[in-house]
């Protein structure tokens, strides 16, 4: 589905009908997605959805099949130097080179990239606790990560790219790459684009969100709108049936006998009205979490 941005400002990333397969294997499925410049939008899917393919293709890792794919305006793909630079990327994997020194890696990454801030970097390596000294191979899963995000943040990217970077982390460390995060866009215009299977973060941190699933855009808008517009009602009928009559917007349905409860996409009070035109009585209203609509779009 096609996401349209709130600003005039054209979007950091346009990805417009991209399809790739791997083989038999459709990885992603007629894609089309926009990333407004500024904030944090979060790509959230199971394993296997698709997060890490459209990540790589975004990176011009990998070429668009069918469809086109636009990072600041440009190719990835034809326009590397144009990209990457701006770019600031951490994968799950963490892949640094385990022979270097903390110091080193600062160092060797630095040279990549012009805008690189020995300030902002040392300060960074002073909060995640980094001995320059220790070789990148004796760092433990933790460390590592604060080191991946280290170098990925130090060039002050305007965008920021984070594959997973919670994945297998203590409470501990995942708070303090949320929080680095959120310092990334403190900066008028810069942005993050993050993948995660952790509902719960990208529910904290996410300005907006893009469900993905076998491959294809579910749903993707505003946090605030996406909340706002999903709703547990739970009705109890006058009597006890097999199946309750449908409700508008009805995503899931689960219940027995008289009392039944729908999973509903739309505006509160239309869904009420709704639910009383149908002769029921309304046991609950509730709003759900991020967690709780995502189970309810790719079960649905």
């Amino acid at each position: 589905m096609d996401d349209p941005f709130p600003s005039a400002a054209p979007p950091v990333i346009d990805i417009r009908r991209v399809t790739r397969r791997f083989g038999a294997k459709t990885a992603l499925d007629d894609v089309s997605l926009t990333v407004p410049r500024g904030g944090v939008f979060g790509l959230i899917g199971g394993n296997g959805a698709g997060k890490t393919t459209l990540i790589r293709h975004i990176l011009g890792l990998l070429r668009a099949q069918h469809g086109t794919v636009q990072v600041f305006g440009l190719d990835p793909v034809v326009n590397p130097v144009g990209t990457l630079g701006r770019i600031g990327y951490l994968s799950e994997d963490r892949d640094l080179p385990d022979w270097m020194r903390v110091g080193e890696l600062m160092r060797y990454t630095q040279a990549f990239f012009p805008n690189w801030d020995d300030k902002f970097a040392e300060e960074l390596r002073e909060a995640f606790d980094l001995d320059p000294k220790a070789y990148v191979k004796n760092l433990s899963r933790g460390q590592r990560a604060r080191a991946g995000l280290l170098v990925a943040l130090a060039h002050r990217p305007e965008l920021l790219v984070l594959d997973e970077p919670s994945s297998g982390l203590d409470p501990v460390v995942r708070r303090d790459i949320l929080g680095a995060i959120i310092r990334t866009i403190a900066d008028e215009g810069r942005t993050v684009l993050f993948s995660s299977h952790l509902l719960d973060e990208v529910e904290r941190v996410a300005d907006r969100v893009a469900i993905i699933h076998q491959g294809r855009i579910m749903l993707s808008a505003a946090m605030d709108e996406i909340k706002d517009q999903h709703r547990r009602l739970t009705l109890r009928f006058g009597q006890s049936v097999d199946r309750p009559p449908s409700l508008v917007g009805t995503i899931s349905l689960a219940g027995q006998g008289a009392e039944w409860t729908y999973v509903c996409s739309g505006e509160s009070g239309q869904l009420r009205h709704a639910a009383e035109s149908l002769g029921a009585t309304i046991v609950d209203d509730s709003a759900l979490t991020l967690d709780e609509i995502f189970v309810s779009r790719i079960q649905g």
